[in-house]
């Protein structure tokens, strides 16, 4: 047998990756399985993507390599919808690079700027992908606090206690996964102030702030950002097209070149098509934005009563494609949605897939229909009365 690489000894299989395998198992045992518990919208895209994608199919070029840059229209398609939604003027032939997803970017980001030992500041609770990237290229993770009573934001003066002096890169994400939290633009004045101060690459992970936020904001509107700041931003759940693998890293001309020197080593460019439904995608009106909101609400709404149902709190005036609610107390996170799943044939996920703080929490998705959600209350509620 030959033996896997070192750097795979501290990384495990995503979480996610094996639970599906096991939720399959038992649907496939005839369970009546209902999954509360990912982020994959099951909203179609708009009528235009798909037809833009269609018509792109006649075109005859569409099925030669790509540039690894994106198409021209695209990378201007990206500029506009920042400067008309975030008011951030981003150079489109040097300040954008277009991702197949932004998960991509994460390990671009890292491959691209860390070195073995160099040190990476990670949210707990925040997104796996960030440890096992940062695990990947042998750098080191030092997680930094987020918890409710300091509205999930970092705590700089806790931070600050530890030895900087080797950290290179800090992992943020407004609106925040899992707990859906925002930052203001004071919120992000601090970041940029604390990486001007440590020399630390700040990378704010973007792809959540149209759904269910009234006020969508960019770390790179904060002027000076970009001397210290990209960002991560993706199609998936803005615009219901996570399987179509589109995204983009923005930011700094330098930072993104160097960036765009790891990835042309690993892609041959994005499918002419994808890209073409992604510029129409990115023209979309806000009546775009506020239609999905409705449907979110409604949904949202149910889940609210579900969690009532299964006597947790919540934070109301937390939007986002999530639903995060606190235990009872003395609740373990795993077992208390592994009794769910094997006892009432409802899958939801544990706050610890998302670091230690996420302990005695649990998340919903809202990527579910309204419908399914009802089935969930009455499945719980016929249990509970």
């Amino acid at each position: 047998m030959i033996q896997k690489a070192d750097r795979l000894n501290d990384v495990q299989e995503y979480y996610f990756s094996k639970k599906l395998r096991e939720v399959a198992e038992l649907v496939n045992e005839g369970k009546p399985v209902i999954n509360m518990a990912i982020g994959s919208p099951d909203l179609p895209a708009h009528s235009n993507v798909v037809e833009a994608l269609n018509n792109a199919m006649q075109l005859n070029n569409v099925h030669k390599y790509q540039s690894y840059q994106g198409i021209p229209e695209l990378r201007s398609g990206i500029s506009d919808f920042y400067k008309a939604n975030y008011n951030v003027d981003l150079n489109a032939n040097s300040e954008i690079l277009p991702l197949m997803g932004s998960k991509e970017g994460i390990m671009h980001v890292s491959m691209a700027f860390l070195n073995k030992g160099d040190k990476v500041l990670i949210p707990n609770p925040g997104y796996p992908t960030y440890t096992s990237v940062t695990k990947l290229v042998e750098a080191e993770p030092v997680f930094y606090n987020l918890i409710e009573n300091n509205n999930w934001l970092p705590n700089f003066q806790e931070i600050e206690k530890d030895d900087l002096s080797k950290v290179k890169i800090m992992w943020v994400n407004y609106p925040h996964m899992p707990t859906g939290a925002v930052a203001s633009k004071e919120d992000f004045k601090q970041l940029i102030t604390f990486a001007k101060k440590h020399n630390i690459l700040i990378v704010n992970d973007n792809p959540y702030s149209f759904i269910l936020n009234e006020n969508p904001q960019s770390i790179l509107a904060v002027e000076g950002a970009k001397e210290v700041a990209i960002e991560l931003n993706s199609l998936s759940k803005t615009f219901n097209m996570a399987g179509w693998r589109v995204g983009m890293v923005v930011g700094d001309a330098n930072i993104i070149n160097t960036i765009l020197q790891v990835k042309s080593n690993m892609d041959s460019g994005m499918f002419l098509g994808i890209q073409k439904g992604a510029v129409e995608a990115l023209k979309l009106p806000k009546s775009w934005f506020n239609e999905q909101d409705e449907i979110y609400k409604s949904r949202r709404a149910v889940v609210w009563k579900i969690f009532d149902a299964l006597e947790c709190t919540y934070d109301t005036t937390i939007g986002g494609l999530f639903v995060w609610a606190k235990l009872p107390i003395g609740k373990s996170a795993e077992d208390f949605t592994d009794n769910l799943l094997y006892e009432k044939d409802v899958f939801i996920t544990p706050g610890t897939v998302f670091g230690t703080n996420g302990e005695g929490y649990i998340r919903a998705s809202l990527c579910v229909s309204e419908e399914v959600l009802e089935e969930v209350l009455t499945r719980l509620t016929k249990v509970n009365s």
